[in-house]
């Protein structure tokens, strides 16, 4: 099912050569504001995007988005288009996925810029952290994630995340 009509997939990654162009200056500049937060905030990865910025990284064909939900989260709730799965944690109690770097590894190079996404954003931080100490020298977490915090009203989507700023998804 269609959620949103923007649905362009993302593009697979590809080396980024800057030079003068407006959407080129755009991408320095969201590559050196993350580099900064990772700096100032001591990350052990490389650093934090907002929504929007992963979304100009990933249709730029620079980056690539990896889900890094459940598989259920996937399905039912939503994902962005051609964005791979590979779960950091599953089941009941969300038991760490023991795999996951060699799953990673499958999806995405150690050098590839690498956008990870979950829900609210923590989870994606502490897969972002694994993935960085595995050898991923460019990962960044999507900060908000797919459907934000949870509001004073009990629900997720009405705070932050990739749904609240009306970016593209589909839904199985």
């Amino acid at each position: 099912m269609l959620a949103n009509a923007q649905t362009s997939p993302v593009a697979s990654p590809r080396e980024f050569v800057p030079d003068s162009a407006p959407e080129h200056a755009e991408i320095d500049a969201i590559l050196a504001a993350a580099a900064e937060r990772a700096s100032r905030d001591n990350f052990p990865y490389a650093g934090n995007v907002s929504p929007q910025e992963a979304w100009t990284l990933a249709t730029s064909g620079l980056a690539v988005i990896i889900d890094v939900r459940t598989s259920e989260e996937y399905k039912f709730v939503g994902h962005v288009a051609g964005t791979a799965l590979v779960s950091w944690q599953s089941g009941q109690p969300l038991t760490k996925n023991p795999n996951f770097i060699e799953e990673l590894a499958a999806k995405a190079g150690k050098d590839d810029l690498i956008l990870l996404l979950c829900r609210s954003g923590k989870r994606s931080a502490a897969a972002a952290e694994s993935a960085a100490r595995a050898g991923f020298k460019r990962v960044l977490n999507i900060r908000e994630g797919f459907e934000g915090d949870i509001s004073t009203q009990a629900q997720r989507g009405n705070v932050g995340g990739w749904r609240y700023h009306g970016l593209p998804w589909v839904q199985d």
